[in-house]
């Protein structure tokens, strides 16, 4: 029995999707423990393209149990959206495939109308650069003890009470502090009442599932979304999110002891991306990040906004091996980096003449600091066809033995395509 985690190591988009997916493969239970559909994982099989926001990665492999854990928070309409849309594709997913947890929070139509009207007050410079989509509002409520449970869907009367209370003040807020219209408590009644029909069967207890698999010696798979930068106590607060995305969160959000976790594998793509506002010290502006964006294929894949690109941030690597207690890497986008015949990779940051080796949790540091570069011969060679690591280029192997040196974690896998098969497993974390 094995227990592995999977987080970000940088801002988010790094390819845990196609990670998970892959290590899938060896695990019996995959397990979303955090954020809601703000975060998108994208999976090429076969040529094919899927993208999910809410259902674990694993979903893709009939046998694999996957579990929505309670530190995820859940937009029911589009978690249905998501099960209809394989159901089409011709994957079914049944309670027998996926358990949600009665302790996650749902994010109701009045998080979403709060987020939006919030985000347009904001004057330019201020924006977070929030998706709208209600997750940090849920998360208030949560924390506020006002907040809705997938188990409350269970209980009419409960629910009932507790959309009511929540549309008063909810309302309060809209009309007169934002001057938006109010919401009606009987069209969002009615529509939850439809999806408690279709979704009770799924809610369940998914720490007592998971501590049961445990014992039966499963082996568990935990996907984060975002990345360590964007965690709401470690990340370049406030431009992060509203949930931690670390690996100490796998614990929390899913009721699984934090003494039965083995390894955390952090993806770490191989030059840095972000999307929205904040700071991002390596980022650049000209022909070589223009580059980086077209051939990275960097957007969304919830926003479909562009990413912004830069050279690889050896400062982030080193807070997320840190802040994960990272056991393993897996590259990814190495095959990115073909054509450039010099790389570049930040050891430090700088500012007003002092070097440090962590982001500042200052947030005007933060955006201050300048990178301090270490450059490394790059490669000319397409690597996409390459299935086997000692068949990479010389100066490709090189640059991964660089980061290894860096970081100080080991590259357990290294990915050189989007497509599943375009992936070198070279230690397995559930062996």
């Amino acid at each position: 029995m094995s227990s592995v985690v999977v987080v970000g190591t940088q801002w988010g988009d790094e390819g845990k999707g196609k990670i998970v997916d892959l290590l899938t493969n060896y695990a019996d239970y995959v397990v979303r423990f955090q954020g809601g559909n703000n975060a998108g994982h994208t999976l090429v099989v076969e040529g094919k393209k899927y993208v999910f926001h809410i259902i674990p990665s694993g979903i893709l492999y009939e046998n694999k149990k996957c579990m929505i854990g309670n530190g995820v928070i859940i937009d029911p309409g589009v978690l249905l959206g998501e099960i209809d849309e394989l159901l089409t594709q011709g994957l079914p997913v049944t309670p027998e495939r996926m358990m949600i947890s009665e302790n996650a929070h749902l994010i109701m139509p009045y998080h979403q109308s709060l987020d939006q009207a919030k985000e347009a007050a904001l004057v330019q410079g201020e924006k977070i650069g929030t998706t709208g989509r209600g997750i940090g509002p849920c998360y208030m409520d949560k924390v506020g003890r006002v907040g809705i449970k997938a188990g409350d869907l269970l209980d009419d009367s409960l629910f009932r009470d507790r959309l009511q209370a929540n549309i008063e003040e909810k309302n309060f807020l809209l009309t007169k502090k934002f001057n938006a219209e109010p919401l009606s408590f009987d069209v969002i009644y009615d529509a939850f009442q439809e999806y408690a029909s279709k979704l009770n069967p799924f809610i369940g207890n998914v720490s007592v599932e998971l501590d049961r698999a445990r014992k039966a010696g499963q082996h568990i798979l935990f996907e984060g979304a975002q990345g360590t930068q964007l965690d709401i106590d470690h990340g370049t607060y406030p431009f992060v999110t509203s949930s931690n995305t670390i690996a100490g969160n796998a614990c929390n959000g899913s009721g699984f002891g934090p003494a039965h976790i083995d390894s955390v594998i952090g993806i770490l793509k191989a030059y840095t991306t972000r999307v929205g506002e904040g700071p991002f010290p390596t980022e650049l502006f000209d022909s070589v990040g223009e580059k980086l964006q077209k051939k990275g294929g960097e957007f969304g894949a919830t926003t479909g906004r562009t990413r912004r690109c830069g050279w690889l941030d050896g400062v982030v690597a080193n807070d997320a091996a840190r802040l994960n207690g990272l056991t393993g890497l897996a590259i990814t986008k190495l095959d990115v980096l073909s054509g450039h015949d010099t790389l570049k990779m930040a050891t430090e940051y700088e500012l007003d003449g002092h070097r440090m080796s962590a982001m500042p949790s200052n947030i005007r540091q933060a955006a201050a600091v300048q990178p301090v570069y270490e450059e490394i011969d790059g490669w000319q060679e397409d690597i996409t066809g390459v299935r086997d690591f000692d068949d990479l280029p010389v100066k490709t192997k090189d640059y991964v033995r660089r980061i290894e040196d860096f970081t100080g974690v080991p590259a357990d896998i290294v990915s050189v395509g989007p497509d599943r098969a375009e992936t070198m497993l070279l230690r397995n974390p559930f062996e």
